[in-house]
């Protein structure tokens, strides 16, 4: 599965804060708007880790938008979330 440059999967291995610090670093690169992305058990850890970076960077940041669906995996169904983030000057 190819990653997009401006796309953060949510790992089992990496915590919240070693997300919200990349998400941190991919804006202050140039991004203005990045996905994160949550999948099957790991929907509730992308919820955390947007409420981290919205305790850090206050209004500094916009949810864009949630999307919500599944992907077919090795015949089995998977729950995702989407969420848009975008950095607000």
């Amino acid at each position: 599965m190819s990653q997009k440059l401006n796309e953060v999967i949510v790992r089992r291995s990496k915590s919240v804060e070693d997300h919200v610090l990349d998400i941190i670093v991919m804006f202050n690169q140039g991004f203005d708007e990045i996905k994160l992305k949550g999948v099957g058990r790991e929907i509730s850890k992308a919820v955390d880790i947007y409420n981290s970076l919205k305790e850090r960077l206050g209004d500094g940041i916009q949810l864009v938008g949630v999307e919500t669906g599944s992907e077919t995996k090795d015949r089995r169904r998977i729950s995702y979330i989407l969420l848009r983030l975008k950095r607000v000057y």
